[in-house]
């Protein structure tokens, strides 16, 4: 099965950065609201969607084995807009929000489900701040929140932070958000800012050789 990972962070916290070092014919990147990249290269396999649907069917057949969807957060917030805007009401409010989840949920559960175990696919959001003070990621509605807890669906999340002008990724929580990894994964606490480096980290400790498709 293939391996979501949850990448979040605040907004210019660098989760788009982070896609700097890898070759341009590397890595498939779904790029949600088609923004420009925060650094001057261009990836061979790119496209700006967000249909689900679109999303599931080239996923299956992309010409890598690592996916980026950035930022997927927005796959909810476009659905959000086009539903609520038309005036739904009762009944229909509810099944809008059942939908979001619906259909996040399975872009998560289709790609545990439907892709080769050597596939990784990062998902990269926004982070926001609970009323109790916890950082959790920006979601739309309670069930995803609530009932479903996305980063309870994988074994990875790493936070996207800045400091001093410098960006890093935290690989374990700090008692206040969701982020995790295998406890010997990662040397430290905070590392640079390449993701590229740790998708080699996370191949090599699981044993994913990266095989050419056909």
């Amino acid at each position: 099965m293939g391996q979501p990972i949850l990448i979040y962070g605040e907004s210019g916290s660098g989760k788009s950065r982070s896609l700097k070092n890898f070759a341009e014919d590397e890595i498939f990147l779904i790029n949600v609201e088609g923004k420009f990249l925060p650094f001057k290269k261009h990836f061979k396999y790119v496209m700006c969607s967000k249909s689900y649907q679109t999303i599931e069917s080239q996923l299956k057949k992309m010409p890598t084995k690592i996916a980026v969807i950035d930022d997927a957060g927005y796959l909810l917030t476009a659905q959000y807009m086009s539903g609520h805007s038309t005036g739904a009401r009762g009944s229909a409010v509810f099944d809008l929000f059942n939908e979001l989840a619906d259909n996040y949920w399975g872009l998560i559960q289709f790609i545990k489900s439907q892709l080769p175990d050597d596939v990784i696919v990062y998902i990269m959001m926004h982070e926001e701040v609970n009323d109790y003070g916890k950082v959790k990621l920006h979601t739309i509605g309670k069930l995803l929140e609530d009932k479903v807890k996305l980063e309870g669906m994988v074994t990875i999340a790493l936070r996207c932070m800045s400091k001093d002008g410098k960006h890093f990724f935290r690989t374990v929580t700090d008692g206040n958000d969701i982020t995790k990894s295998p406890e010997d994964m990662f040397d430290f606490d905070e590392i640079d800012n390449d993701l590229k480096m740790v998708d080699e980290t996370i191949r090599n400790y699981y044993n994913l050789e990266v095989k050419p498709n056909d």
